[in-house]
């Protein structure tokens, strides 16, 4: 397979996604606790929110680590 079906940025926005439907689905089947899941999706945003600084796309990472954020959010217990 050709590497560059790795980068493409529609196959890796579809990876991303299929690997947070997993992540959520393991929650509600209780495989693995909210917590976890949370900390998993914590440590995804932090990442995409640290790259700000010193990626030539600032506004890409922005977005993806608000949007990971808004899952925090639907998913945490307080809301």
């Amino acid at each position: 397979m050709d590497n560059s079906a790795y980068t493409d940025s529609t196959t890796a926005a579809a990876a991303a996604l299929s690997i947070c439907e997993s992540l959520i689905a393991l929650t509600e089947g209780k495989v693995i606790g909210n917590r976890d899941t949370l900390a998993v999706l914590e440590d995804a945003a932090a990442t995409h929110r640290n790259a700000i600084t010193s990626s030539p796309n600032p506004d890409r990472h922005r977005a993806i680590a608000a949007l990971i954020q808004r899952i925090i959010e639907e998913r945490s217990p307080a809301s």
